[in-house]
């Protein structure tokens, strides 16, 4: 269990207002304890995804056309 969740009353706080209200205050608390990307970070993170990316239908793009050529050989 987070710190937060464990630290906030079990009580209900005025209904399903009240537990929207609450949920909503640990998202808000979550997202302060987040570690975001630096700029430079990001970018590196982007350049590698879309080089994965590239690789992977490059790859897929092999496999097809060999794919292609043998099924065209056996059968034509």
């Amino acid at each position: 269990m987070s710190e937060s969740a464990a630290s906030t009353p079990r009580k209900s706080r005025g209904g399903i207002f009240g537990r929207i209200a609450l949920f909503i205050r640990q998202v808000i608390d979550e997202l302060r304890k987040v570690v975001w990307p630096t700029r430079s970070e990001m970018s590196t993170y982007f350049v590698v995804v879309v080089v994965f990316i590239l690789a992977i239908m490059l790859f897929t793009g092999v496999l097809d056309f060999v794919f292609n050529r043998a099924v065209t050989w056996i059968f034509v």
